[in-house]
């Protein structure tokens, strides 16, 4: 049984009509099955009544590509659709969905509490971008819901969640969070890009803001740089007219549509990557050269029955701590992997490998936010078979 078939608060069918038919309106499109790619900064309109229409409602007419086109709408659609919303906006990027979704919700004087070592950009927007315009901030451990209660205070009106981490794989009980925030009247925000909105239901949880890195899942093929945000109707439309069209962080047509064809095999790829990672964890946890692997569905994880009851599918990330000596095992293990890239981000068709030695210079004897034998694995699409074997043959490399 696939993830989606075995969730009750979407249908297999509905998600088909989202990912193939919604807001296509193919009639408008000379009948093209594929979505078309709306190429032009600039929208004419037959006469002065009609532009002056347009100027009352830019958020649903295309007057101007900075607000506006046809094939990024169509994409808000559908990303929407499947978070179970009213309404989403696409950003250029992960980074300026998380900056605007923030700053949307702060002025000087605000505070926000944030889950420890979020994303380092989300991270870096707190601790060094926002306090130059009177905003506070304080992190804190997310794994106990109470401790945004305590961190809480009169001028705070954010709370932040990354659930899970995607590094350390840490969650927070959203459910548990969002009663503290509504009882307190905080808005609340999560960065879901580790489950996307089919594998954690967060809209539904009572989140008010669900942001995402579509770089990684959504567009499935890396070749994409983007991000969502997604929300009530009342605030996207907020949010378009102070922070999309001020800053003007928007994604090209061209990459709306990369993003479109993503969508299209968004469910198979999802279920064919939560296969395969359960298999390559396997073998991991079973090699005597591994000490620990780290996974939110696996049993040994510590939040595993949190994990299991607010999400419905865990993606391809997974953490294994190295049984090295020194840092010198971790680069030779590393380097003789032939089929796992090395590289940041994940998401898409390719393996990767990214091991914490290499955030530190190779002398580096100071305190580690992680261990130096840590190492992040992203599966991909390929067999199983095919990546257990590299695995084996470089493990085999430092035995």
């Amino acid at each position: 049984m696939s993830f989606v078939e075995g969730a009750s608060y979407i249908r297999p069918m509905d998600i088909s009509y989202i990912i193939n038919h919604l807001g296509e309106e193919r009639e408008n499109y000379f009948g093209a099955v594929a979505p078309p790619i709306i190429q032009t900064s600039n929208f004419a309109f037959k006469d002065v009544a009609s532009l002056r229409q347009a100027f009352t409602d830019e958020k649903n007419t295309s007057v101007y590509s900075r607000g506006t086109n046809p094939t990024v709408d169509m994409l808000c659609k559908k990303i929407a659709a499947l978070a179970g919303a009213d309404d989403a906006l696409v950003f250029a990027s992960g980074t300026a969905a998380l900056a605007a979704a923030i700053m949307a919700n702060v002025k000087a004087g605000s505070h926000v509490v944030c889950v420890n070592n979020p994303y380092s950009w989300t991270s870096n927007l707190l601790q060094k971008f926002l306090p130059k315009f009177g905003v506070e901030h304080t992190m804190i451990d997310g794994t106990d819901a109470q401790n945004y209660a305590k961190a809480a205070k009169c001028n705070t009106s954010l709370f932040i969640l990354e659930s899970p981490n995607s590094l350390s794989f840490q969650l927070q009980d959203i459910k548990a969070i969002v009663a503290i925030a509504k009882e307190r009247g905080i808005a609340t925000m999560i960065d879901n890009t580790y489950c996307t909105s089919l594998g954690q239901r967060c809209i539904e949880m009572g989140i008010d803001i669900e942001v995402h890195s579509a770089s990684k899942y959504y567009s499935g093929h890396s070749d994409v740089v983007a991000g969502f945000v997604i929300s009530s109707k009342q605030i996207i439309e907020r949010m378009f007219h102070a922070e999309l069209m001020n800053v003007g962080a928007i994604i090209s047509p061209q990459n709306a549509w990369l993003l479109l064809r993503g969508l299209r095999t968004l469910p198979m790829r999802l279920d064919r990557i939560k296969k395969t990672t359960e298999e390559v964890v396997a073998f991991m946890k079973a090699h005597p050269l591994v000490e620990k692997v780290t996974y939110p569905f696996d049993e040994s994880f510590p939040q595993h029955a949190l994990a299991k009851e607010q999400m419905l599918w865990c993606g391809g990330l997974f953490n294994i701590l190295l049984k090295a000596k020194d840092v010198d095992t971790v680069e030779r293990f590393c380097d003789s992997l032939k089929h796992f890239l090395m590289a940041v981000s994940w998401g898409g068709h390719e393996s990767l490998v990214i091991p914490a030695c290499s955030f530190y210079s190779k002398d580096y004897t100071g305190e580690r936010v992680h261990p130096y034998n840590l190492i992040r694995f992203y599966i991909g699409l390929e067999d199983a078979d095919f990546l257990t074997a590299d695995l084996k043959q470089a493990l085999a490399k430092i035995e």
